[in-house]
């Protein structure tokens, strides 16, 4: 029983599909791993390695794809083969959970059950179930820089703003509670839609691709830092 429930606990991890994100790749089936060529998810929606997350650089870290699953992934999370049918049987270089569930052998370093941190949760995984997310600039305290991320606000934690540097991550670097913030809109400067949250003293302004955008997440952290979880309550409040 043991070691069917760690098979369906595996079989799951292919099942998530990214929905709303910048790249059109279907999430293969399980069955079909193996057996159909992958859509590759593109370097450049990426910035650490899809499995053990930790991120690339362009010296130690270079990124390979699982020929399996087509995910993103480090040279050590990629260090297996596995014979796949698409390719005439041939050994190609997957990553260490598909070969597990190719090969159904086991590896020396496993880090299935590993406890989540608030950090932890992959951006497609809660971009797919989330109340907003898309591309915002977060300017430094100066105003003048900045930098670009994957901005989400889960349904499952929506009093919380979670920021990756790209939208395929598996860990965001950053995290921001919500709650209690004022939530400030600033006139167009530059062509740029700014806006920002506000509490004692510590502000974050943020820089949305368009006015209609900026609107959006301006509604949305106001729910959020006014603590309603779910658009009935606001109804009711209203």
């Amino acid at each position: 029983q043991d070691a069917i429930d760690r098979k369906e606990k595996r079989s799951e991890t292919f099942k998530t599909a990214v929905h709303g994100l910048e790249t059109d790749a279907p999430a293969l089936k399980t069955e079909e791993l193996g057996r159909r060529a992958p859509q590759w998810v593109r370097d450049n929606l990426v910035t650490m390695c899809m499995r053990c997350k930790e991120p690339f650089n362009a010296i130690t870290r270079r990124r390979h794809h699982c020929r399996a699953c087509g995910y993103v992934v480090c040279a050590r999370c990629s260090d297996y083969k596995a014979e796949l049918q698409y390719d005439g049987n041939r050994p190609n270089r997957v990553c260490q959970e598909c070969f597990i569930f190719l090969t159904g052998c086991t590896v020396l370093e496993d880090r299935e059950g590993k406890h989540k941190g608030i950090l932890e949760k992959g951006a497609a995984e809660v971009s797919s179930r989330s109340l907003l997310c898309s591309s915002l600039q977060l300017l430094d305290k100066n105003g003048k820089g900045g930098t670009r991320g994957w901005f989400v606000i889960p349904q499952d934690d929506p009093l919380v703003l979670y920021i990756y540097a790209a939208p395929q991550d598996v860990r965001a670097h950053t995290s921001i509670p919500l709650l209690g913030y004022q939530v400030r809109d600033l006139p167009q400067s530059e062509s740029r839609h700014l806006f920002q949250l506000v509490q004692s003293g510590q502000v974050f302004t943020f820089v949305a691709d368009t006015e209609e955008l900026k609107q959006r997440w301006m509604k949305a952290m106001a729910r959020s830092a006014a603590g309603i979880t779910h658009p009935e309550e606001e109804e009711e409040d209203a």
